[in-house]
C-alpha cells in the first residue's frame, strides 16, 4: 500500500478533484466526469465562505458553477461597536464580493440570525431555490451541531431537495433532482461528522478562496475569539495530508448516498 492508499484509508475517505455529475461520484476520480454545479446553502455567511468555499472555487476553478444560499445574514454575530442591521449589511456586502471574486453567484433568504425556522415555509422557499438554480450537487451543514440555525438548516435543505424533486408539486419552476448531498466540516457542527470525500483544493482556487474569506471580519478575527482564519487553513493543510494533497476539503455524503456496486475488489 502506498502513502496515498494509506492515507485514504486512514482518513475513510476517495480524494476528487471536483464534485462530477456521475452518479457514483465518489468511486472514481472527478477527471473522469465533468464537474457539475454546486450549491452551497448555509445558516449564515461566514459558515458558507469558510467550509463550503473551496469547494465552490475548486468546482469553478474546474470548469463548473456554484451558488452560494444564505438562510440569514449572520448579523447577530456582530461586535459590540456595531450595530446587528449594519453588520448585517456588512455581511451581505462581503458574500456578493466573495462569490463575484470565485466565480459564483449569491442568494439571501431574508430570516433573522438565530431565528431561521423549520417548517413548510422555510422547506418550500429552499425548494423553490434548489428549482430555480438547478445544481447538481447540494452542500449544507451536517445535523451534530450545537448551534440552532444550523441543525434547522439541515433539516430544510433534506426536505427542500425532496419537494424540489416530487414533479407533482406545482411551485413556480419546474421539478428538479439532486444528484447528491454532502455536508461540510463546520467546527460547531462536529459531533458525528465522519470525513468520507476529500476535494483536492488546487493552488489559484485555494489562493481565491482565501481571499474571499478575508473579506469578512469574523475571519480576520474582528469579531470574537474563535481563530476562523488559524483553524481552517489548518484543516485544509491537515485534510491535504490524509488524502496526499496539498490542500483538501472534507466532505460527508448523505448516508442514503453510500452504496458502492464494483464489480470486483
Amino acid at each position: 500500500m502506498n502513502r496515498r492508499s494509506f492515507a485514504q484509508s486512514v482518513g475513510g475517505a476517495v480524494a476528487l478533484s471536483a464534485l462530477g455529475r456521475s452518479s457514483s461520484v465518489w468511486n472514481k476520480s472527478s477527471s473522469d466526469s465533468t464537474p457539475g454545479k454546486i450549491m452551497a446553502i448555509t445558516a449564515h455567511p461566514g459558515d458558507g465562505l469558510f467550509t463550503m468555499g473551496a469547494a465552490l472555487a475548486q468546482q469553478i476553478e474546474r470548469g463548473g458553477a456554484g451558488t452560494l444560499m444564505c438562510l440569514s445574514l449572520g448579523e447577530r454575530g456582530a461586535p459590540k461597536d456595531i450595530p446587528v442591521q449594519q453588520y448585517g449589511e456588512m455581511q451581505r456586502t462581503a458574500t456578493q464580493k466573495a462569490t463575484h471574486l470565485l466565480g459564483a453567484e449569491a442568494k439571501f433568504l431574508a430570516y433573522p440570525d438565530a431565528e431561521i425556522p423549520f417548517n413548510e415555509e422555510s422547506s418550500l422557499a429552499v425548494c423553490d431555490a434548489i428549482r430555480e438554480y438547478k445544481p447538481d450537487v447540494v452542500v449544507t451543514h451536517w445535523s451534530g451541531s450545537w448551534h440552532k440555525d444550523h441543525q434547522n438548516c439541515h433539516l430544510i435543505v433534506r426536505d427542500a431537495v425532496f419537494y424540489a424533486g416530487l414533479g407533482t408539486m406545482a411551485r413556480s419552476h419546474p421539478a428538479h433532482s439532486v444528484s447528491k448531498i454532502f455536508y461540510a466540516e463546520n467546527w460547531e457542527d462536529a459531533s458525528n461528522f465522519l470525513a468520507d470525500t476529500y476535494i483536492d483544493i488546487e493552488a489559484a482556487a485555494y489562493e481565491k478562496w482565501l481571499q474571499a474569506c478575508d473579506f469578512y471580519p469574523m475571519w480576520r478575527g474582528q469579531t470574537g475569539f474563535f481563530r476562523y482564519n488559524d483553524y481552517y487553513s489548518a484543516l485544509s493543510v491537515m485534510r491535504g495530508c490524509l488524502s496526499g494533497c496539498k490542500h483538501a476539503v472534507a466532505l460527508m455524503s448523505d448516508p442514503s448516498q453510500r452504496i458502492s456496486r464494483p464489480r470486483s475488489l
